[in-house]
């Protein structure tokens, strides 16, 4: 990635679902927020198709094709998810790792013990959609991420935005040169770099100063914000971030 090239915004939609099915119907609708999303400058939309489908759903998955962005499909590497990324065939798949009892994602996919059947899933998915692993900023598993075939490694921001959020200074900046190391040494595996979770206005305005990371993909900070300050607002507050922090990418200390 080139020094103060522009980063991607990839904007998941996710939560717009939780609030729906929280009590059934029609409203709000992801695919209404993907559009809204991409009208206000967001360059894709990121869906997590979970196993009990808790929040989007498969029909939302199947709207998307009337939407001209790309879509990051995110999915456990389970039978029944590569199968319907082999159906649908969308832009990226995402790789995380899913438990029906977490809240949300708690952690980075564990590359090195998935072995030759995670690898099996990046090659099949891989013969119509770039595939990312989502990962902790761990050297081993992004050299593991590189030798399973993987286009794309997203590092898990979350553990760094906790330590932010919790004013745990020590721990933060443990956590930011983890993610500072990691994007090196998966670009140096020729592994473009995404990161995301967690990640807010500031957080996403720091991790931009990193060159080698490509896109942040960022969902529940921005959807709650828009019930404040509607979507367009949130968008483009978010892009002005991340160009802030583009910006500062070689400038003096």
């Amino acid at each position: 990635m080139a020094e103060n090239s522009p980063l991607r915004l990839g904007v998941n939609v996710d939560h717009v679902a939780t609030i729906r099915n929280a009590r059934g119907g029609f409203h709000p609708d992801p695919i209404r927020a993907a559009r809204a999303a991409i009208a206000a400058g967001a360059h894709g939309i990121t869906m997590h198709l979970r196993e009990d489908r808790r929040h989007i759903i498969d029909s939302d998955v199947e709207r998307m094709k009337d939407i001209s962005a790309p879509l990051n499909l995110e999915m456990a590497a389970t039978d029944e998810m590569i199968g319907i990324g082999a159906r649908l065939k969308p832009h990226a798949v995402c790789l995380v790792p899913e438990k029906r009892t977490e809240r949300t994602t708690e952690g980075g996919l564990d590359v090195i013990a998935g072995g030759a059947a995670l690898q099996a899933a990046v090659k099949k998915l891989s013969a119509h959609s770039r595939v990312s692993l989502f990962i902790a900023p761990d050297a081993a598993q992004i050299e593991a991420s590189a030798k399973a075939g993987a286009a794309v490694v997203e590092l898990h921001t979350g553990t760094w935005c906790e330590a932010v959020s919790h004013t745990d200074e020590k721990t933060s900046l443990e956590e930011f040169k983890k993610l500072v190391e990691g994007a090196r040494l998966a670009a140096s595996f020729g592994l473009e770099v995404h990161a995301g979770h967690g990640l807010d206005f500031g957080t996403a305005e720091l991790i931009s100063t990193l060159p080698e990371i490509a896109e942040l993909n960022i969902g529940h900070y921005m959807m709650g914000e828009a019930m404040f300050a509607g979507m367009d607002a949130v968008i483009k507050n978010m892009l002005a971030a991340m160009a802030r922090g583009r910006a500062r990418i070689g400038a003096p200390a």
